[in-house]
């Protein structure tokens, strides 16, 4: 069989020898990270010389003081002080291999030794055209038709070209819908999707939006047909005018709220009457439930038009349906992902997939099932300050303090001062705190430790 040279290079035995090298000298220092520590003193004066500096040239203070080592031991990250925290916000979900994973690193060096750094949409690799193929394969699986794919660099990103295409599709009609407390990123036209009146202050409008509210499940009935009672309003006020609903199935940044297949079905189906495209955002919830889609989950695929992926997947993706291609003109971007960003991307949703982390007995399912009963565990013992969880596989959260936004801010402070990263979600009326585990680095060990740890925090608080 015929070769290209670059079968050679990838093959050459002195490459294979060098990412040896590579993963024994990894191997050796990241098995020294084996647990929570604090600062090393000797460290801690250069290191807030740089977290100033940081601050000053990037016009505002860090979130938290956090700047990474560059090495990290699974659920374990090292901070350039010495610390070491356990990573349970993952870059608020990108990190969902935990930090390090010798598997990560390999396809990371294959991207890296690849002739350009970056891939683009007029020039792409062999690497680009396996990845997409694995998105479209694998979200056509069950019968959805969305299997073309357009890669893209960033969630919103992938959320805009949603819009563009449909848009497009349904021109003239130039209103969408969304959810309330919906975060669908925070480009100029993003910014006017999210519901969050902060992110688009000082901003021109882009986009008009009517929003839904989501659904509870403490009244399953009643919010269905509030929100389709609310639908229908809506368009009969400006009748042919909505192009499309993007739907969060589960709401991450407003704290983990779960959706239900009746009631997206209920909202869908009053889509499909009036010509109103179908944009399913899973750019936080991919990979985290029981199967690799959340659209799947809730087995909603035979009505999704266009999908949006993010974080878990390194490269950002639209998925869409044959009726729904763009014109040509619509759609490029100079650059997709970096060489490494791809194979990167390749080998996590690949792992995702065939690893164990999929189906009602998969990684995802069970390890939520046991940070969810240490949660209950908490939540008997502080009655008065925790409630929850909430959640679905990967993603957790829990509300704190009837959901107070300065306590629960002031309690992840604590616990990132404790050893453990996680982050605020939602807002007034009821803040959460959210936890996104690196499922494919974690065990059940690792949630006790972190559970001791955010109890360590609500007594030293309370």
């Amino acid at each position: 069989m015929a070769k290209t040279i670059a079968d050679g290079f990838y093959n050459d035995p002195r490459l294979t020898e060098a990412k040896k090298l590579i993963q024994d000298a990894l191997k050796e220092h990241s098995s020294k990270i084996t647990g929570v520590k604090p600062a090393t003193p000797e460290l801690k004066e250069s290191y807030d010389e740089l977290l100033k500096r940081m601050a000053n040239f990037r016009g505002g203070a860090l979130f938290y003081n956090y700047l990474g080592s560059g090495i990290g031991n699974g659920p374990f990250v090292e901070l350039a002080d010495g610390s070491v925290k356990y990573d349970f916000i993952t870059g608020i979900g990108v990190h969902y291999m935990g930090h390090s994973h010798p598997g990560v690193i390999e396809a990371q060096i294959n991207g890296a030794i690849g002739n350009t750094v970056m891939n683009g949409h007029l020039q792409q690799n062999t690497d680009s055209a396996k990845l997409v193929e694995l998105f479209s394969t694998q979200a056509c699986k069950y019968g959805a038709e969305v299997k073309n794919v357009f890669l893209t660099t960033s969630g919103a990103m992938a959320n805009e070209n949603g819009f563009k295409m449909i848009f497009q599709k349904r021109y003239p009609a130039a209103r969408f819908f969304s959810f309330e407390k919906c975060f669908s990123g925070r480009t100029l036209g993003m910014a006017w999707v999210t519901d969050k009146a902060a992110y688009r202050q000082g901003l021109p409008k882009t986009i008009d939006v009517d929003y839904i509210p989501f659904y509870d499940a403490k009244d399953h009935k009643g919010s269905i047909e509030k929100a389709v009672y609310a639908m229908k309003k809506m368009i009969t006020r400006f009748p042919g005018q909505h192009a499309g609903f993007i739907m969060e199935l589960i709401q991450g940044e407003n704290g983990s709220w779960v959706g239900n297949t009746e009631y997206f079905e209920a909202l869908i189906n009053v889509c499909k009457e009036n010509n109103i495209s179908v944009l399913i955002d899973e750019v936080q919830t991919f990979g985290r439930t029981s199967e690799l889609f959340a659209f799947q989950y809730f087995k909603l695929d035979k009505h999704v038009d266009i999908v949006s992926v993010g974080k878990n997947s390194q490269v950002c993706a639209t998925l869409f349906k044959d009726d729904h291609k763009p014109k040509p003109g619509l759609m490029s971007q100079t650059f997709t992902g970096s060489s490494s960003q791809i194979a990167a991307s390749y080998f996590v949703i690949n792992e995702l997939v065939n690893g164990g982390y999929l189906g009602e007995n998969g990684k995802n399912n069970k390890l939520h099932a046991h940070f969810k009963a240490n949660l209950e565990k908490l939540a008997a013992k502080y009655p008065q300050i925790v409630e929850g969880p909430y959640g679905v596989g990967a993603m957790v959260g829990m509300t704190m303090w009837k959901g107070d936004e300065p306590k629960s801010k002031a309690f992840t402070m604590k616990l990132f001062e404790n050893g453990v990263l996680s982050f605020l979600a939602g807002g007034h009326p009821t803040a959460r705190v959210r936890f996104l585990m690196p499922v494919m680095a974690t065990n059940e060990k690792h949630i006790d430790e972190v559970c001791a740890i955010i109890d360590k925090t609500i007594a030293e608080l309370a």
